[in-house]
């Protein structure tokens, strides 16, 4: 089941954290860069980023979020993260489908770590196409996507 989660309320926060750090982490050894600013995450700042989070959930437990920040028309997706116990599920798919079908904008945009080959395939499979890429330093450039919709 795909719901809002209200990201302000702790307990809610605590359980993004605990999925997006052990996703985070995964990312982060593909990339070979473990300087990745969601693995600096808090409660804290999560309940402060002033997202937009949607969550994946099994029998009450969440397995995967997504979390952005839209306006008519833009979609701007700021992490996608799935539980690595959850990996090859298909609930990223779930969590992103649910975002094209649930809010209209003209297009989507994403970033990831260039590296990051399952993140760049997922993103291109999906339709997205790949704007620009950017060095953050020696071990770690972005790749930013976008898709018209």
């Amino acid at each position: 089941m795909i719901k809002t989660i209200d990201i302000t309320n702790r307990k809610h926060a605590e359980d993004v954290l605990n999925i997006q750090i052990p996703s985070y982490k995964v990312e982060a050894e593909i990339i070979g860069s473990y300087d990745i600013p969601p693995l600096k995450d808090t409660v804290h700042t999560l309940q402060n980023c002033e997202e937009t989070f949607i969550g994946y959930y099994e029998d009450e437990e969440l397995c995967g979020a997504l979390s952005f920040k839209a306006n008519d028309a833009e979609i701007d997706i700021h992490r996608l993260i799935v539980h690595p116990k959850h990996f090859r599920k298909g609930i990223a798919q779930l969590l992103l489908n649910f975002i094209e079908s649930n809010f209209k904008a003209e297009t989507m945009k994403v970033a990831t770590g260039s590296k990051n080959t399952p993140a760049v395939n997922f993103y291109k499979k999906n339709g997205f196409q790949l704007i620009k890429e950017v060095s953050v330093n020696e071990q770690l450039s972005l790749s930013f996507f976008e898709k018209k919709l």
